[in-house]
């Protein structure tokens, strides 16, 4: 008696299998009665499929005016890359920007305080305020970054120095995810300053401050108090503009 309710029921438990599992893939005129859906229906709109969420009933949605493909490049290679071609860096700031018309990227007063802002933002605690890789992470162990003042970046192309910004080099990570390509282009702006600043002759200063440095020195002392007189700053292109030297820049 016990043997036949064990078959009854092993039975049973067949029948109900297939009834749940036997028949996945089959076609019918209704959807399928499922226990277990395993989300094959989902709320997502799927390629070239009408979807009524949008006015127009087209899922997939125009590209923004101006999009490019990744694998598409610019226009101005030069400008997105630092490159001539394939094996080339090219020198000297890009004229235009991704397509022929756009703006001039001007050497000028406001480019370059633009780049300044930039590099206190993104390089400085690395490469130091004059470029001297000596910045605030030198004190904490991280040592090795880049000296722009040293013979190999002052002659380094400026395509060079954009790849490095764009993608990293050595310990230092790519900034090309969260720094423009004008931006970047700005950064190279102020690095040459102040490679210009620590490296400048007399003639690259103006008129007014040429005679200040020329002028006679003044007393160690003050005859009113004998308070020592505190040391003339000498680095007058750390402090002022380049006084013309923005157009000694070669453009692209």
């Amino acid at each position: 008696m016990k043997l036949r309710y064990f078959f009854l029921a092993l039975a049973l438990a067949v029948i109900t299998v297939v009834s749940i599992a036997g028949y996945r893939g089959e076609h019918f005129a209704k959807p399928p009665f499922e226990i277990f859906p395993d989300m094959n229906y989902q709320d997502k709109v799927k390629d070239q499929v009408p979807s009524a969420f949008f006015a127009d009933g087209n899922s997939a949605r125009a590209p923004i005016p101006g999009t490019v493909a990744e694998e598409m490049p610019a226009v101005n290679d030069y400008w997105a890359t630092g490159k001539w071609d394939d094996t080339h860096w090219g020198d000297g700031i890009p004229v235009h920007g991704a397509t022929e018309d756009a703006p001039a990227l001007a050497v000028d007063d406001v480019n370059m305080a633009r780049g300044r802002e930039r590099y206190t933002i993104d390089c400085v605690m690395c490469h130091g305020v004059a470029g001297k890789g000596d910045g605030i992470t030198s004190k904490y162990g991280l040592n090795g970054a880049a000296n722009y003042q040293t013979d190999r970046l002052r002659t380094a192309s400026d395509g060079d120095i954009f790849n490095t910004i764009t993608n990293g080099h050595g310990q230092m990570m790519g900034y090309g995810y969260n720094v423009s390509i004008d931006d970047r282009w700005r950064i190279i702006m102020y690095i040459r300053a102040l490679q210009h600043s620590e490296n400048a002759k007399l003639q690259d200063a103006s008129i007014e401050e040429q005679r200040q440095l020329q002028a006679p020195k003044k007393p160690a002392g003050s005859a009113m108090n004998g308070t020592p007189l505190k040391k003339a700053n000498v680095a007058f292109l750390n402090q002022h503009s380049m006084h013309g030297w923005f157009d000694s820049l070669d453009y692209q």
